[in-house]
């Protein structure tokens, strides 16, 4: 039987370290859906087609790798899409809590799809999309945290 594992996220934007959690996770699971949320309560800064085709740029010739947008609970979308396995990433012990929250309330819906928290490499612990945000924002360089297409289209949003 295949395993199918899903990695969501509003990925706004797509960061290397949710990458790297991407490629570690595909030597895992037969098939990894990157399942980008919609969630306009978080007024993201790239809309959910744009998050869709950056993380297409930055996943190509990822092996397994599908890129899908979902609205509504994620337990409904990892039925819809059969799979087995919900992955999340803690950077740090301060994500554990709600991270912790969010996979108990999971299991409680459906006791069939197991959460697998994956940790990345020490190189990319303290980035996440907010902090990249607010540097590219103020024209500081983002390069060593993000693929360069992710790179170019946060220089022609703040420019």
């Amino acid at each position: 039987m295949s395993k199918t594992a899903i990695y969501p996220g509003t990925f706004d934007p797509l960061t290397s370290g949710h990458s790297e959690v991407i490629y570690r996770a595909c030597k895992m699971f037969d098939r990894v859906i990157v399942a980008i949320a919609h969630n306009p309560e978080k007024s993201p800064l790239f809309s959910l087609d744009e998050r869709i085709d950056l993380a297409g740029q930055v996943l190509a010739g990822a092996e397994g790798v599908d890129i899908l947008g979902f609205s509504g609970l994620l337990i409904d979308f990892a039925r819809d899409c059969r799979a087995q396995v919900i992955i999340r990433g803690l950077r740090a012990v301060s994500d554990f809590e709600y991270e912790f929250q969010l996979a108990s309330m999971n299991r409680k819906l459906d006791c069939s799809v197991e959460t697998v928290f994956l940790t990345p490499s020490e190189n990319y612990t303290f980035v996440s999309a907010s902090l990249v945000k607010e540097i590219a924002r103020y024209g500081g360089d983002v390069s060593p945290f993000v693929h360069p297409a992710v790179h170019a289209a946060l220089k022609e949003r703040f420019l």
